[in-house]
């Protein structure tokens, strides 16, 4: 048996595997949802390892799992490449820039050993990815989206701050009990609490303690709104595309357009 391989056949292939991919990152099947499941466990146990990495880079097996990680993460990034209707726009989404750069980072483990707690960036990414929010939000659990965020933003941010403190301020090789102190550092500074145990010595010591906590308290106020303000709907207006409404809002505030929202207790 031969196989075709002239150019339309190649390219009959490669438009086959590109809807294949879309079916899967983007499906309401079982199958769909089973493999975007499964892509977001990957996720999370990837994101687990970004986070204990700066204290088992001593570890024999650091390497291993460092490449591995970034193999998958390279595959992800290039299925997700394909199974998007437009390439060029989905290229130029900030989530796809942060993962390259955590990719990068994963490829040169030793020369960027520095800009390692980058790596976290990727909880970031993985809070905003349709492959998360799209079975929930079929699920009735899209109104949740904004609170969400805001706790992975705060997440992000404790864990980038931790690592940068731990990489720049703290000794090489401390292990646990040093990323703990700079972790414990972190949240006391962000949540201004200030206990003045531990403190970063320097001029640029200072500068981080005042990024940190300028940062920290505009992301927990943003948690705060997020949590307490009236809760709103997700409902696109058919005429200027407004995502949220009030949630017995009759007309869109933004154009006057009539919306109709569906009421869940009908």
């Amino acid at each position: 048996m031969t196989i075709d391989k002239t150019p339309a056949a190649e390219e009959t292939r490669f438009a086959a595997l590109r809807a294949k991919l879309r079916k899967l990152y983007h499906g309401r099947s079982r199958a769909a949802l089973r493999f975007q499941l499964a892509v977001t466990v990957v996720d999370l146990a990837a994101i687990v390892f970004f986070i204990a990495s700066p204290m088992l880079r001593d570890r024999p097996s650091f390497l291993w799992i460092d490449y591995t990680v970034a193999a998958i993460l390279g595959i992800d990034i290039a299925a997700r490449a394909l199974a998007s209707s437009d390439i060029g726009r989905w290229f130029r989404q900030p989530t796809i820039w942060v993962d390259l750069l955590v990719l990068v980072t994963l490829l040169f483990p030793q020369t960027l050993a520095n800009l390692g707690f980058l790596r976290i960036l990727r909880l970031w990414t993985l809070s905003r990815s349709g492959v998360l929010w799209g079975p929930l939000e079929r699920n009735g659990y899209g109104e949740w989206r904004e609170t969400v965020h805001a706790v992975m933003n705060l997440l992000t941010f404790l864990f980038v701050v931790t690592g940068f403190v731990y990489t720049f301020f703290f000794n090489e090789g401390s292990g646990v009990v040093g990323y703990v102190d700079a972790f414990y550092f972190t949240v006391a500074t962000v949540t201004t609490t200030g206990f003045g145990d531990i403190v970063l010595p320097g001029t640029w010591g200072k500068l981080t303690s005042i990024v940190t906590m300028i940062v920290g308290i505009s992301l927990f106020v943003r948690l705060a709104q997020a949590i307490f303000r009236p809760a709103k709907v997700f409902f696109p207006c058919p005429q200027c595309a407004l995502q949220r409404h009030e949630m017995d809002a009759v007309y869109c505030k933004a154009c006057g357009h009539m919306l109709k929202i569906p009421d869940d207790s009908d």
